[in-house]
């Protein structure tokens, strides 16, 4: 895959930019696709601890935020922060992120509204930024982290990286602490942990399958490396491990686990130039895959799958996977 298309998925399943994503491959360990597939796990409890409103946190990762008051301005550099916002019925007061746009979100008109931080994802312009005069401004700490010192003493700065559906959860509660909207945080944590619970309670016995990419050259994303793919071993078979910053899967291994449910992730650089899946369809192989011979392929909205990752995306994720699952 190129490096470009690596990079834009690897933001999306929480890797250190610059590098190769896990998710094409897999764990220290090196354990492959054959390797004991995980266990569903128990299920997902759906009670809700009350939030309490504060103006100092400090997150599952050890990361503090301290505010004089609720925050009214915030800009997002990652699209965790603008779910988290909509959940909370709030809006970013600027964004770099498309995930706005969908109608789970925002929707195309209301999101065309919101101001976009020039610079794109990695290179957001910090002068845009403090433009919007910002209480808060949240981005991925190991691509935005860098930004830091230009922010300090203008603004707060608060780093994220969510690597599970409890770290998001996690994230969730902090701000809905830090805005003052307690209610709304429990209320959307509440619902998705109440999806996932249905989800497991009616686990497929189905092998399922995420795959991410621009062109023929295809990644797989896995629980270990990517917070959708950590939903599925809960909601279906799903029997892929990362295997490294060099690992990949090939279409015989694919084909070799006969996928029933295959998800689509494409990604584009610059104007889009087709369906990953339908490019994937010149190899020969692609058409013996059981979920290609059965039109189970689906083409997914990679802002919400892979970029999103907080409880509303995800939970977007749940319906999506366990409708095609079924």
């Amino acid at each position: 895959m190129p490096r470009t298309a690596l990079r834009v998925r690897r933001w999306a399943a929480i890797a250190v930019l610059g590098g190769l994503l896990a998710g094409c491959g897999a764990d220290a360990s090196g354990e492959g696709a054959d390797a004991a597939e995980p266990a569903a796990g128990s299920r997902t409890s759906t009670e809700v601890r009350p939030i309490e409103a504060a103006t100092r946190i400090t997150d599952a990762k050890g990361v503090t935020v301290s505010l004089d008051k609720p925050p009214q301005k915030i800009v997002c550099l990652v699209a965790l922060c603008d779910d988290i916002l909509v959940e909370l019925g709030l809006t970013p007061t600027a964004t770099n992120s498309a995930v706005l746009a969908h109608p789970r979100f925002l929707g195309e008109e209301k999101a065309a509204k919101v101001p976009v931080v020039p610079g794109g994802f990695l290179s957001p312009e910090v002068e845009a930024i403090l433009s919007h005069r910002p209480d808060l401004v949240i981005g991925l700490e190991d691509t935005h982290g860098k930004l830091a010192p230009a922010l300090k003493g203008a603004t707060a700065f608060w780093p994220v990286q969510p690597g599970s559906w409890q770290d998001s959860v996690g994230y969730l509660r902090d701000l809905a602490a830090l805005t003052g909207r307690t209610a709304q945080g429990e209320k959307a944590e509440k619902a998705f942990r109440t999806r996932l619970a249905e989800a497991e309670e009616t686990r497929s016995d189905k092998t399922a399958l995420i795959i991410f990419g621009s062109d023929e050259n295809f990644g797989v994303a896995t629980p270990e490396t990517d917070v959708a793919a950590g939903l599925f071993p809960k909601i279906s078979r799903y029997p892929w491990k990362s295997r490294g910053v060099d690992g990949s899967y090939s279409l015989e291994e694919i084909l070799a686990r006969d996928v029933d449910v295959l998800f689509v992730e494409t990604l584009s650089f610059g104007a889009p130039d087709g369906k990953l899946s339908d490019k994937l369809a010149k190899n020969p192989l692609w058409s013996r895959i059981p979920a290609v011979r059965n039109g189970k392929v689906i083409e997914v909205d990679s802002e919400v799958w892979a970029k999103g990752r907080g409880t509303r995306s995800l939970g977007v994720v749940l319906d999506e996977a366990t409708a095609a699952l079924r």
